[in-house]
């Protein structure tokens, strides 16, 4: 297990496959939060949040329950953030957290800019929700769910999908399972 902190420096020492823990403070931004910023960046306007090194969950978490910061907090599918993450990308966001796998216009932006994609486990969202020390709402609170959170975390779990290279844990997956049935058909 690595331990990284955040805002994140040094991603280009992680490699595909590695579990970390992240800590620190990531950002919470869905569809219509992207939209949004993205639109700010093309007005030239400043963002929220701070991007340099940030890290951004794909997720909508639940209401908490009582004396709880967050209620369930899993992943959502990444691809749909595709069309809206170059921007960041190149104003120095340096960590995705979601599930899925990532178009190759985003993996090209991030090899480019040295950032990396961290998968979280769908499915987990209550086990997830305890790394989640504390929430607050930054930005679009018209939004509710998908509004922009800032979260300070604590370990939370995850395995970088796509490091700075392009080397991505799903096309590996694939490719191991698939070399042993062609030898084996032969």
């Amino acid at each position: 297990m690595i331990r990284v902190t955040t805002p994140l420096e040094n991603v280009e020492a992680l490699q595909a496959g590695d579990e970390v823990a992240i800590s620190g403070v990531i950002y919470t931004a869905r569809d219509a939060a992207h939209q949004r910023l993205v639109q700010l960046i093309r007005e030239g306007k400043p963002l929220p949040f701070p991007v340099e090194g940030a890290v951004i969950y794909y997720v909508g978490p639940s209401p908490a329950k009582p004396g709880e910061p967050i209620g369930s907090a899993g992943p959502t599918t990444s691809m749909r953030m595709d069309g809206l993450t170059v921007p960041l990308l190149e104003l120095g966001l340096k960590g995705m957290i979601g599930k899925g796998g990532r178009s190759q216009e985003v993996v090209e932006a991030m090899q480019k800019h040295k950032a990396v994609y961290f998968a979280a486990v769908g499915g987990a969202a209550a086990l997830i929700a305890q790394h989640i020390k504390s929430v607050e709402v930054v930005a679009y609170p018209d939004l509710g769910t998908e509004a922009v959170h800032r979260m300070v975390v604590e370990d939370f779990p995850a395995i970088v999908a796509i490091d700075t290279q392009g080397r991505n844990v799903y096309e590996q997956g694939v490719a191991k399972y698939r070399q042993p049935m062609a030898e084996g058909s032969k």
